[in-house]
């Protein structure tokens, strides 16, 4: 190898780097300016299959990543957020979705307007300028997608410019002529390319550079590139690792899709090129490998989707359930199988999935409370005994969700989405503390009852005001948490002042009856203790609103 062919081979791989770069960070603009729509689209879900190949289709042409689709959907249906036959669905159109970074690549060809060499130094340019210098959020995310773009161009030009001296290479035309004649050999050839760097764009766009320069033909491109939709499943199939079966049969459910398609399509063009050796030996372009990738996945997706039902059935019988019935998991579980880490790969639908995890847990938290007070009526030892067992499930939520947090807020966020998160990490925090107040009021019940200590019927109806107003005081700001409600808010702030008032009326009160005998001292310390704990409860719970204000 001369030195000018080491020279070239440097160019071809740094043209794939900055392709694949240019890649990521147009995909992580339009992720960043896209979320919200990702997340609307995900909520279009339902047990209509027809709409979920449209959601997974325009989820993909947003991400720029079949692969990126494909491992969301596999933590979705990891955490109970979708079923197999939605699931399914979502696959299928996400083949289809993926053509668009295909005809991405393919503009080069459109004519000379849109040659790298002359359309992405300009796309560059105005994207970084609009990164450094734009003060409005929403043009900066226009920004990335141009920078992005641009880059992507260059990394294509580069890859071309270092293949066109080897145009008339015997070893590219003996290449693709072998690959042409031995369809098996070209399907493996794309399958394992494209496992091998995880992504069907980048191996796609890598055979359009190469048919840009004429060294690639017909058969060669069509088998290849059916090899290459077979290498995308690889990285769902890893992703898939470590979870529950249903995440499993989801992976397995997409490398089925892709293998028979590739199976029956691969048959279907072979036949055909018998028919017209001509076209077979033919060289084609990156256009034509756009139009053909569009079409193998829009007809496999029309083929396959009458059997959707039957590739969930054939998905059931090669992972099975097992002869012993799995046991139900506790709540700490149920809740690190929800924040699974693939749905990572969507900050918006991350947001989303952490905000409803926190509101669970302030649900909890409100129920022990509940518990705990029933506790202090009835002086019930198993009602104690469950609210501690809760409030240790409760700070155990409160680990995993922080670290889930930490991991989310490492994702490229808004500034909007980097404040949410951050105040939820403070909301996690105020959760855990109402839980331990309600501890120490089964605490106090435990005390109440191994002291055989009644309090007076004025004592008891003023406590129920107390527990009124923290327990409102709660619901509301958990309200306005999950719906994000400005009114919500109002209310938890106007309960929560009437908590502080009560307090301090009822304190003195019941200090004005324990110094008129009329109360016990030690029923005197256990009311004022309880009380005690119900405002800090409502202290809390204004917290959690007032984050939410801040939001606004």
């Amino acid at each position: 190898m001369t030195l000018e062919d080491l020279g070239l081979l440097f160019t071809f791989i740094g043209g794939l780097g900055l392709f694949l770069y240019g890649m990521h960070i147009m995909a992580d603009g339009l992720q960043k300016s896209a979320g919200d729509k990702v997340k609307r689209l995900m909520g279009f879900l339902t047990k209509n299959r027809l709409l979920a190949v449209l959601v997974g289709a325009g989820i993909t042409a947003i991400i720029q990543s079949s692969s990126a689709t494909t491992v969301m959907v596999v933590g979705f249906v990891n955490a109970g957020m979708l079923s197999l036959s939605q699931a399914v669905g979502v696959i299928m159109g996400a083949n289809i979705g993926t053509t668009i970074t295909a005809w991405i690549v393919s503009l080069s060809e459109w004519g000379s307007v849109f040659k790298p060499e002359f359309l992405a130094p300009l796309v560059v340019g105005i994207g970084a300028f609009l990164v450094l210098f734009a003060a409005d959020v929403r043009k900066k995310k226009i920004g990335e997608i141009m920078t992005g773009f641009g880059i992507l161009f260059i990394g294509l030009s580069f890859m071309s410019d270092s293949i066109t001296p080897y145009r008339d290479a015997k070893i590219f035309s003996d290449a693709f002529r072998i690959l042409g004649r031995n369809p098996i050999l070209a399907i493996l050839t794309g399958a394992v390319v494209t496992a091998v760097i995880q992504s069907s764009s980048a191996s796609v766009g890598i055979l359009q550079t190469l048919a840009m320069n004429g060294v690639v033909n017909w058969q060669s491109a069509v088998f290849i590139t059916l090899g290459q939709n077979i290498g995308t499943c690889v990285t769902a199939i890893i992703s898939s690792a470590g979870t529950g079966k249903n995440a499993k049969r989801a992976s397995v459910i997409h490398l089925l899709f892709n293998v028979i398609g590739s199976i029956w399509f691969g048959i279907v063009m072979y036949l055909f090129f018998r028919f017209r050796a001509d076209m077979a030996s033919a060289a084609i372009n990156s256009v034509e490998i756009s139009i053909f990738h569009t079409i193998f996945n829009i007809a496999n997706t029309l083929v396959m989707f009458p059997f959707a039902g039957k590739l969930v059935h054939l998905s059931e019988m090669l992972i099975p359930d097992g002869e012993a019935q799995e046991q139900e998991d506790d709540v700490v579980h149920q809740v690190s199988r929800r924040l699974d880490r693939r749905i990572l790969n969507n900050p918006a639908l991350a947001i989303e999935t952490a905000i409803g995890e926190v509101t669970h847990m302030g649900i909890m938290a409100r129920d022990n409370l509940k518990i705990a007070m029933l506790a202090v009526r009835e002086t019930g030892k198993g009602q104690i005994k469950q609210v501690m067992q809760t409030e240790q499930n409760i700070n155990q939520l409160e680990t995993l969700l922080t670290s889930f947090l930490v991991e989310v807020d490492n994702l490229s966020l808004t500034e909007g989405q980097h404040l949410l998160i951050k105040n939820l990490f403070y909301t996690v925090s105020d959760i855990e503390r109402i839980g331990d107040h309600s501890e120490n009021i089964a605490e106090l019940a435990e005390s109440k009852r191994k002291n055989k200590i009644q309090f007076s019927e004025k004592g008891e109806k003023d406590l129920e005001k107390m527990y009124d107003a923290a327990l409102h005081t709660l619901e509301a700001a958990l309200e306005a948490r999950e719906l994000n409600s400005i009114e919500a808010v109002r209310r938890a702030e106007s309960t929560e002042e009437r908590a502080d008032r009560l307090e301090k009326e009822l304190r003195d009160k019941h200090i004005q009856r324990l110094s008129k005998g009329k109360c016990a001292p030690e029923s005197g310390v256990i009311f004022l203790d309880i009380l005690s704990n119900l405002e800090r409860v409502a202290d809390h719970a204004d917290n959690i609103a007032g984050y939410v204000a801040t939001e606004k």
